[in-house]
């Protein structure tokens, strides 16, 4: 917004020249959603403790989980707040993948809200029924996919990591891919919500990881030298990925252990989306699978735990998502939370080395 009403006046303004730098933009988007983030927490989490918005903490997990009963929820709301309202200061509004983010973001988080209000608000335990939750999700995903999938100029063909001569076109197909991608990593994020920093944490790391690859593939001369696909105003995405960076690291300052708030369904649902959906519009979707590797770990756990206890009766893990599983070995929640974040930053490193080696 900034940049669409003052950069018209760099002519007779030179300093304004400075809102053309993309980054520029990125840099100060992460500033303001972090500063944003960072001074409302507090307030937040006054009127959220006033409201006994609490975490109610199950019986049957870690005991140690249990004197966080009564922590304040529904803080996501703030992450929304910093990101929506940094992307429209600093990103260029008249490009349509700016709105496409924003929409899934804010769609995605309200349905986390009204999961959280019917559990928290409403005290109705089990919040929206999964099949609720999934309509929900997969009704505003298609929405999105079908938006990409008439605009202009926009392909269906599906970048393989390593592969450069590798470009399947999936055609209409696409669509139903988009979804899977924009739904999967909503849940993804959100089953590994459950200790303190530990969804937050990997969530900024795969935000910086596609800063860079949707400034690379909205740039021309960088996507044409690493033969990746160049997408037409993708590198304002990166924008809007600063500002899911520098929010989430004002969050996570009040998130950390022991944590002060939790951010609830409306906090991880919308971050998973706009990942899935930054991954999607900048063509690097299945890349989401190295760069959310510790999101894919924490589902797939999940996934093979209901299976196996299904078909045989026998729990793979000692509790499910992973996490979980080794703190029931024993692991302290710190020790947990770092080293799954060691993981996520080396896997998004080795995405990152995808762009080149190829």
């Amino acid at each position: 917004m900034l940049y669409n009403w003052l950069y018209p006046f760099h002519t007779d303004y030179s300093f304004l020249n400075v809102f053309r730098y993309l980054s520029f933009r990125i840099i100060y988007a992460a500033v303001t959603a972090f500063l944003v983030a960072f001074v409302l927490a507090p307030r937040v989490i006054r009127k959220l403790q006033a409201m006994k918005l609490g975490q109610q903490i199950r019986g049957d997990g870690p005991k140690s989980h249990l004197a966080k009963s009564g922590t304040p929820t529904m803080g996501g709301i703030l992450i929304l707040f910093a990101v929506v309202l940094s992307t429209l200061l600093w990103a260029d509004i008249a490009k349509p993948y700016v709105w496409l983010v924003l929409v899934a973001m804010v769609g995605f988080g309200a349905i986390g809200f009204a999961d959280d209000y019917l559990k928290f608000i409403k005290a109705q335990s089990k919040g929206l029924s999964a099949g609720q939750k999934f309509t929900a999700q997969v009704a505003l995903a298609l929405a999105i996919a079908l938006v990409l999938y008439f605009l202009p100029g926009y392909t269906t063909k599906l970048s393989i990591p390593f592969f450069k001569n590798v470009v399947p076109d999936l055609g209409w197909l696409y669509v139903a891919f988009a979804v899977l991608v924009i739904v999967g990593s909503s849940n993804a994020v959100n089953l590994t919500d459950g200790l303190d920093g530990l969804a937050i944490g990997p969530v900024m790391i795969a935000a910086l990881a596609y800063t860079i690859v949707a400034y690379v593939a909205g740039h021309r001369l960088m996507s044409d030298y690493l033969l990746i696909q160049h997408i037409e105003g993708a590198g304002e995405l990166a924008v809007f990925t600063a500002a899911i960076l520098g929010a989430s690291l004002g969050f996570l300052w009040f998130n950390t252990y022991p944590a002060s708030v939790f951010m609830g369904d409306v906090g991880s649902l919308p971050l998973g989306a706009a990942l899935g959906t930054v991954a999607v519009i900048s063509k690097h979707e299945l890349l989401l699978l190295m760069v959310g590797g510790v999101f894919v770990i924490e589902a797939v756990s999940v996934i093979f735990q209901v299976i196996s206890f299904k078909a045989r009766g026998k729990r793979i893990f000692l509790m499910a998502p992973i996490h979980h599983h080794f703190e029931m070995k024993g692991w302290e929640e710190p020790k947990v939370v770092v080293r799954l974040w060691i993981i996520a930053i080396l896997l998004a490193l080795l995405s990152l080395s995808t762009l080149k080696l190829r």
